[in-house]
């Protein structure tokens, strides 16, 4: 019977440390896939390096990975598209019934979409200094050298994004606050109440739709409004839920197929940005709660 060869001692100690890396990437990121690619760039790199000249591994790791993540940003902040049909197709749905354990690890592992808000308003090197200092305790002389800034300027980053990101924790109010908006909504869309639409949505509102034939982007509290029968049309059931941390609700066919998942995101009592998955075949591959 032959043994199994022991692992390489520069790949053992990747792989002790591939969880935290991803998790790193995937916070800064937003995406599960953008972050798996920085973490597979990040062992081609240590791959090319004589192991020998590190001192310290998980700092040497962290750095690589932050730099690359900050290339993924800059690259996206070029791009008119950004990311957001990628956020989208990354839904952990659950119960909006009261959080349960299994509920609040799933989300640990996610990052809401209330936060990718905000943090997609951040420039990359604010974004970078914030997620790495205040979510994974990077000191900043460290976040610095990735930055190619000093240390002050890392923590003055920091400190401007923290602010923008306690504002807009603020204004979003509680999830029982933002549960009752999302409700009015609902239930004024069930009745066709133009009025009461237009009184719980932001002037400047978004809803994006991810529809089989691509994302379709509407703006502006009227126009909204007026095609709201597409939030009650051919649902049967509906459930209120948690979208990656967000109020949200799953409709239902009379047959039981899911027919569409919103997630809402409300800032002082009006919901700003709708996020939508009508896609048959992307509702399918995403874990729904069974109907009430």
């Amino acid at each position: 019977m032959s043994e199994t060869s022991p692992m390489d001692p520069v790949a053992e100690a990747f792989e002790a440390q591939r969880d935290r890396l991803r998790a790193v990437a995937h916070r800064i990121l937003g995406s599960h896939a953008d972050a798996e690619d920085v973490v597979q760039e990040a062992w081609l790199r240590l791959a090319r390096q004589d192991a020998a000249t590190i001192d310290n591994l998980a700092g040497w790791l962290t750095t690589v990975v932050g730099r690359i993540s900050l290339d993924v940003l800059r690259s996206r902040q070029r791009r008119s598209e950004a990311s957001y049909d990628e956020r989208l197709s990354e839904l952990i749905v659950t119960p909006d019934d009261g959080p349960a354990p299994e509920d609040e690890v799933a989300l640990a592992d996610s990052i809401s979409l209330a936060l990718l808000v905000v943090l997609q308003s951040l420039g990359p090197s604010e974004r970078l200094a914030f997620v790495l200092h205040d979510l994974f305790a990077v000191p900043f002389d460290e976040i610095g050298q990735i930055l190619g800034k000093s240390a002050d300027a890392a923590k003055m980053l920091a400190s401007r994004a923290r602010k923008k990101v306690q504002v807009t924790e603020r204004q979003t109010g509680t999830r029982r606050e933002q549960r009752e908006v999302v409700e009015a909504f609902r239930a004024a869309a069930a009745d066709g109440d133009f009025e009461a639409l237009l009184r719980v949505l932001d002037p400047e509102v978004k809803l994006t739709i991810d529809t089989p034939g691509g994302l379709v982007v509407s703006i502006g509290a009227t126009r909204i409004a007026t095609g709201a029968q597409m939030f009650s049309g051919a649902a049967a059931r509906y459930r209120a839920v948690l979208v990656n941390g967000l109020p949200g609700i799953v409709s239902w066919r009379a047959d039981g197929t899911p027919l569409s998942v919103f997630a809402f995101t409300v800032v002082d009592g009006r919901i700003v940005d709708i996020a939508a998955v009508t896609d048959p075949a992307k509702l399918a591959s995403v874990e729904l709660p069974d109907p009430e």
